[in-house]
């Protein structure tokens, strides 16, 4: 049997007394497992009786084997009878221990913490308004405009700002043609900023198959030391001059861009209503954060180191698993940013904590109010997610285990957490 007492919001200490029948059950496991590997003269390996190992090595030589072959059930037990939701390792403690007696031995060990919740409700959080401006309309097709534009080259006149040149160039640090600084048939949008401060603008003004010397100055950082700060020269051949032609706002293009619109205002009203939905998922997003935000500082929660490194454990899987989608490995990833684990680890270790403590809190919202996902609340969340996959529902649920079924109930539960808050917010 075991007693309980609470050390503070999130460490227990748990007290065993284990009868002399049980220990000595544990006494008879530790010599089967020691009676294998000691060496007793006059004996051969594995035949020594308890008896003699004991006279030889002294009783205590069970003693440890003795609890570790008891403790996980009597632990276990005392687990589920205090309702206990362990966090991290035991640390035991013996104070009585001998054949024949009652084994008492204590147990401390951290475990999901106490929550003191502030206020959360009636915060004074509004969500923001949508408003979606005929400007903001005009601006979003004028964007779809410049990614239909395509290129038209043009031989009767000099390249100028927001044209694409194709051209070859070579670079050069005093009379010497360094590294990196060639190319052939490189197409450049001049005013873009893709090349070093200067290099560009230098090219406006130039026609087709001119020689053209451009000369700028590295940045100070450059990643290529021998170059930060130099004075070069680029030669540069003008291949191509090409002119952005952008189409006119009219039904043909609204068919080309748009799935269901046929002309320009069923299009601009498509463009209106995307754009309101957006901002109001930004909006929607927005206000949710505030209010977790705020209700996670009014709260108290003392959170176990343990809970927090198991969180960033889970955060550097996540990490590892969308490397490897990418192809490549997380050491391979440590070794080309020189950083180490233990640096990401204490990278991770901020938002670890903010997102345990935010779990911790919204779950305590979730008893003092009572809120539980019904079982149509539960299956609605798993349908969303078979869309979402284009998988089969009832074949989906069919493969799930009960964990996995329990994961989307508790994902249910969580966002109806969430529309309590906002309701109450």
């Amino acid at each position: 049997m075991a007693t309980i007492e609470k050390l503070s919001s999130n460490k227990v200490k748990l007290s065993f007394v284990v009868s002399p029948e049980k220990f000595d059950e544990g006494i008879k496991a530790a010599y089967r497992k020691i009676v294998k590997r000691v060496n007793i003269p006059g004996f051969r390996k594995g035949k020594a009786p308890m008896k003699v190992i004991e006279n030889y090595y002294g009783e205590s030589i069970f003693f440890e084997d003795a609890i570790d072959a008891i403790f996980p059930e009597v632990y276990s037990e005392a687990i589920k009878e205090h309702n206990l939701q362990v966090v991290d390792r035991p640390e035991l403690d013996v104070q009585q221990i001998g054949k024949g007696q009652e084994l008492k031995f204590t147990v401390e060990v951290f475990v999901r913490p106490d929550v003191t919740l502030g206020e959360y409700k009636n915060l004074g959080i509004e969500k923001t308004a949508v408003e979606v401006t005929d400007d903001d309309v005009a601006a979003e097709i004028e964007r779809a405009r410049n990614r239909a534009a395509r290129y038209i080259e043009i031989t009767d006149r000099p390249a100028k700002l927001d044209d694409q040149v194709n051209i070859d160039y070579a670079g050069f640090l005093g009379d010497e043609q360094f590294d990196g600084g060639t190319a052939e048939g490189h197409d450049l949008v001049l005013g873009s900023g893709s090349f070093i401060p200067g290099f560009e603008e230098q090219l406006v003004g130039a026609n087709v198959g001119d020689d053209v010397e451009v000369n700028v100055t590295f940045p100070t950082e450059y990643h290529a030391e021998n170059l930060a700060g130099k004075a070069v020269v680029f030669k540069v051949k003008v291949n191509a001059i090409r002119e952005q032609e952008v189409p006119a706002l009219d039904d043909d293009f609204v068919t080309e861009v748009s799935e269901t619109a046929n002309n320009v205002e069923e299009y601009k009203a498509e463009v209106r209503a995307d754009l309101e939905k957006k901002a109001a998922d930004k909006a929607n997003v927005e206000f949710e954060n505030a209010i977790v935000e705020k209700i996670t500082e009014n709260a108290t929660v003392d959170i176990p180191a343990a809970m927090i490194e198991d969180q960033i454990d889970n955060m550097l899987q996540e990490m590892e698993m969308r490397m490897l989608y990418q192809g490549m490995k997380l050491d391979d990833y440590c070794k080309y940013t020189g950083q180490t684990r233990e640096q990401l680890r204490d990278m991770y270790r901020k938002g670890a904590e903010e997102r345990v403590r935010t779990q911790l809190v919204l779950e305590a919202i979730q008893k003092a109010e009572n809120i539980e996902a019904t079982a149509e609340e539960a299956d609605a969340e798993l349908a969303s997610y078979a869309e979402q996959a284009k998988q089969d529902l009832a074949q989906l649920k069919e493969n799930m285990s009960e964990a996995d079924l329990q994961y989307f109930a508790q994902m249910a539960t969580m966002k109806k957490t969430i529309d309590f808050l906002k309701a109450n917010a």
